[in-house]
């Protein structure tokens, strides 16, 4: 993964536009932060190989960035991402890693499902 660049991003998420795609969203504060310090909440959200369709697409921030994606009732959103790939696999997966380098965020999405 590299650092985002805001164009190049935008770019991969306009071509998805009106595409049928899965979807991995995932936030953690770390299944174990609570291990730890017993005073630390654990925070997870996961959703995987959920279909979607966007008619809209935007990134904006100056780092950590934000990803909307508005569709016909709604929209998917996710805030913190800091890096991104687009694959061999044509696949566009962002994430956001916190000042230690643990993975905060992660928003994938792919005209396939994700394996597992």
């Amino acid at each position: 993964m590299k650092p985002i660049l805001k164009n190049e991003v935008q770019k991969y998420l306009d071509a998805f536009l009106h595409k049928k795609l899965y979807i991995h969203l995932e936030t953690t504060t770390g299944a174990y932060s609570n291990h730890f310090n017993e005073a630390n909440m654990t925070v997870v959200a996961f959703i995987r190989n959920t279909q979607i369709e966007y008619l809209q697409a935007k990134i904006t921030g100056e780092g950590p960035f934000r990803v909307g994606l508005k569709m016909d009732h709604g929209w998917v959103y996710a805030e913190g991402l800091t890096d991104f790939i687009f694959d061999e696999n044509n696949r566009l997966l962002l994430a956001g890693h916190n000042a230690e380098g643990k993975l905060a965020i992660a928003l994938q999405l792919s005209e396939t499902p994700f394996p597992g």
